[in-house]
């Protein structure tokens, strides 16, 4: 059983770029913010690619909804998104896309996606708007997603994060978009906003950014005191509990963040080797980054395989361990394999 949780399908009349080869979008200052790949809209080639892999299921968000305010253009997407379910049972799950800051919107919009659509989680930026995922504006959307039980999967926002040393060598997308992952993190743990929603699920991809490598520094400065800190109100935030109780038994984490395609085993196999040794193996899920980060079968496959190198807890990362703590009815969705689409749809 092994489930894809990053997978990108963007619906064709939302694709923008040259249908025929990979581009590159540029934000207003000229700096690449997201891969233009014409297999994001192909879901035909995702499953060529699932089956030759042998991946059971890709879990689908996309890039056009992730900070998305336009609650027409949320829908277009969860309708597609509902339609690639539909078109190829028991293959894919889906993910809601909503404008999260219009609280209203966001809500009936999470509650159409979770009752009638069925989906199991929401997809949205690491920022928001240029606000942080702390914000109190944001509020009322954390309450909706435990309230429907939908897990919330946070991805790094197409647009490179605003610091002026990030217009050269494309580094909002190599470093900016870790650096959002991370950020968003503590500052969710700090918040106290997972000890307000105790049922609350996240699933942070590419390991949050990597965190497990700065978390000498990250608990380090969590000393208020220590660090002069305590009494200052927006940089002394503590959480009822010590951080590692939420990094280690309240968030989840993706495998996916290399970049490749080129050395899928080498790059691929390094990353996770490094991850699963900072972070609790209970939070992690497999994820490709399909069809961003790796777009051939044949390097899927050998990043697959990459990850089953690395011993007891690779193989089981490959087998689907820990897919049911985000998705509890796994097991049905992929039965409806089994079925002819016009059963499933009935």
């Amino acid at each position: 059983m092994l489930i894809d949780f990053q997978q990108h399908y963007t619906p064709p009349e939302l694709l923008k770029g040259d249908p025929g080869k990979v581009t590159v979008d540029l934000d207003r200052d000229g700096n690449p913010h997201y891969l233009l790949n014409p297999l994001l809209a192909d879901l035909a080639a995702h499953m060529r690619m699932m089956d030759a892999a042998g991946i059971d299921a890709g879990v689908l968000s996309c890039g056009a909804g992730f900070d998305q305010p336009d609650l027409a253009v949320c829908r277009t997407i969860n309708d597609h998104m509902r339609e690639a379910e539909r078109a190829y049972p028991g293959r894919f799950i889906a993910l809601a896309h909503v404008p999260a800051l219009k609280p209203a919107e966001a809500a009936a919009e999470l509650k159409r996606c979770a009752v009638e659509l069925g989906f199991p989680g929401v997809v949205i930026a690491s920022e928001l708007q240029d606000r942080p995922l702390d914000s109190d504006a944001l509020r009322p959307f954390w309450k909706a997603c435990a309230d429907l039980d939908l897990y919330v999967f946070i991805h790094p926002l197409p647009r490179v994060i605003r610091w002026a040393r990030m217009d050269a060598d494309d580094l909002g997308r190599m470093l900016g978009w870790e650096f959002s992952l991370m950020t968003a993190a503590v500052r969710l743990i700090n918040c106290g906003l997972l000890d307000e929603l105790p049922s609350l699920r996240i699933q942070f991809s590419h390991f949050a950014g990597g965190i497990g490598r700065y978390l000498g520094r990250i608990r380090g400065f969590q000393q208020r005191n220590k660090w002069g800190t305590a009494a200052l109100t927006r940089h002394g935030r503590r959480p009822k509990m010590p951080l590692d109780h939420y990094l280690d038994g309240r968030l989840f984490y993706d495998i996916a963040g290399w970049a490749g395609p080129d050395h899928a085993a080498a790059w691929g196999g390094h990353w996770v080797k490094f991850g699963l040794q900072e972070l609790a193996f209970s939070q992690l899920v497999f994820a490709t980054d399909y069809p961003q980060a790796v777009r051939e079968a044949s390097e899927v496959a050998a990043y697959i395989e990459a990850v089953r190198a690395l011993g007891d807890s690779g193989r089981a990362l490959a087998a689907g361990a820990n897919a049911e703590k985000l998705i509890a009815d796994l097991a049905r969705r992929l039965a409806a394999r089994r079925k002819r689409p016009a059963e499933v749809r009935a």
